[in-house]
């Protein structure tokens, strides 16, 4: 199968990361960003990534579909539960997760306007009080626990994990890691693992 992405996404590395731990073989198609139309377009009718191809040609998008239809491809590395309701607090993460980043998007976006005088503080500040509240909830359902979501790991932290260090990479000054130390040891954790040590975001 093919998945359409970049390395620099925090959802493509999502959907990457729970491709190596279901140990299932995918080929990453780069490039797809470009051009005028993008080539997305063609693959993606609303021209976002990820977006993944089946054997069959079949095209799944986005990557909350796209790791819902994984997870019952491969019995290898259970991630999402069965049980209907802890499936819904695994899932809940995931929300919470995307949700951040989605803020945290628009904020980088703003920030980079060409013109300075075009930018909205108001808006920024909006964006930014979400990510804050975001991040203070993970914080705060994390607790002590050792994984997001019961006693394994699961997609929950998978995608608390690829938003954090999406944070990370892209405000290297935000101060997550000291003001939520238990976020700090989730993610220092999952960064030994080898599905997130081979998806790092470049670019």
């Amino acid at each position: 199968m093919k998945l359409y992405g970049s390395v620099t996404s925090p959802y493509v590395r999502k959907v990457r990361v729970t491709l190596i731990e279901k140990k299932i073989d995918f080929n990453l198609e780069q490039g797809y960003l470009t051009g005028n139309p993008p080539m997305i377009d063609g693959v993606n009718p609303l021209g976002k990534v990820p977006a993944l191809e089946l054997d069959d040609g079949t095209l799944i998008f986005d990557s909350a579909v796209i790791v819902d239809y994984l997870e019952g491809l491969n019995p290898v590395g259970h991630l999402i539960p069965e049980d209907r309701h802890q499936r819904m607090l695994v899932k809940r993460w995931e929300a919470l997760s995307d949700g951040l980043l989605d803020a945290a998007v628009l904020v980088l976006l703003e920030t980079r306007r060409d013109n300075p005088a075009e930018r909205s503080q108001a808006w920024i500040d909006k964006q930014q009080s979400k990510v804050d509240r975001a991040m203070a909830y993970m914080s705060q359902q994390l607790g002590e626990k050792n994984w997001c979501q019961g006693d394994a790991f699961t997609l929950a932290d998978i995608s608390v994990g690829s938003a954090l260090l999406w944070i990370e990479f892209r405000f290297p000054n935000h101060n997550w890691r000291k003001q939520y130390p238990n976020l700090d040891r989730l993610v220092t954790k999952l960064a030994q693992r080898k599905s997130f040590q081979d998806t790092p975001p470049q670019g």
